[in-house]
């Protein structure tokens, strides 16, 4: 069955981070697509039909009535949604797809390794796992420049409360040495990943970013881990 576009109202646009937004595109009457938490859509703008973006969804399957994304100002659609989009505009949506789909089974752990915008997939995975109240482990490793980059930050802390199988760790890549910040400071490493591991046959690495992370990322785990690429989902963001 074709996939039917769908004109949305954007319902509300929320800027997260000076250069970061998030659209909830309201679902139109009669809309109730079948799509899984980790899809993402395609937007389009009715005056430039022919220019399209994918985005990873940051709201989760359970979100009925509306899909989120969640954008930083990169490319002409990018720079567009964060410095003009508004509550109000309408835009085409390419339903759901992808199969960067968390494996929420309960001997399950998730490493979620981010970069950037990068962590919003994530956003709908834990989201989806707190509120089944599932078993399954998330844990997820956050790459940023400084504490001003952090997407989320406060909606991530409060689901570290919520959900005892979550937890949520940051690490700043160019912070000032004079910067309060007392979290960890440098890129992702082998031994930082190694710190959050208790079970390494039965964890699922995810990796979403920046393409450089991404595959940096994807070495790490393959090679001083030791892991299989059947244990490892990515998503590069080019």
């Amino acid at each position: 069955m074709a996939k039917i576009i769908a004109e949305m109202l954007i319902e509300a646009a929320t800027l997260e981070l000076p250069d970061t937004k998030t659209l909830r595109l309201k679902w139109p009457e009669g809309y109730e697509p079948d799509f899984k938490t980790g899809q993402f859509i395609t937007l389009y703008w009715p005056d430039t039909p022919s220019y399209k973006r994918a985005y990873s969804l940051s709201s989760c399957a359970l979100d009925r009535g509306y899909y989120e994304v969640t954008v930083k100002r990169d490319g002409k659609m990018g720079t567009r949604i964060v410095d003009w989009a508004k509550a109000g505009d309408k835009m085409f949506v390419i339903p759901p797809t992808g199969k960067f789909l968390p494996v929420l089974e309960p001997n399950k752990h998730l490493i979620c390794i981010a970069g950037g915008s990068g962590v919003t997939p994530f956003r709908g995975f834990v989201r989806e796992a707190t509120r089944r109240n599932l078993e399954t482990k998330i844990t997820v490793l956050y790459s940023v420049r400084t504490t001003n980059d952090i997407i989320f930050n406060t909606e991530f802390r409060q689901l570290a409360q919520d959900n005892p199988n979550f937890s949520f760790h940051v690490t700043c890549t160019r912070i000032g040495a004079d910067d309060p910040w007392t979290g960890r400071r440098g890129r992702i490493t082998p031994e930082w990943i190694k710190e959050h591991i208790t079970d390494l046959p039965h964890c699922v690495f995810y990796a979403c970013g920046p393409t450089e992370l991404v595959e940096a990322a994807e070495t790490l785990v393959i090679e001083h881990l030791k892991v299989g690429k059947e244990q490892i989902k990515l998503e590069k963001w080019g």
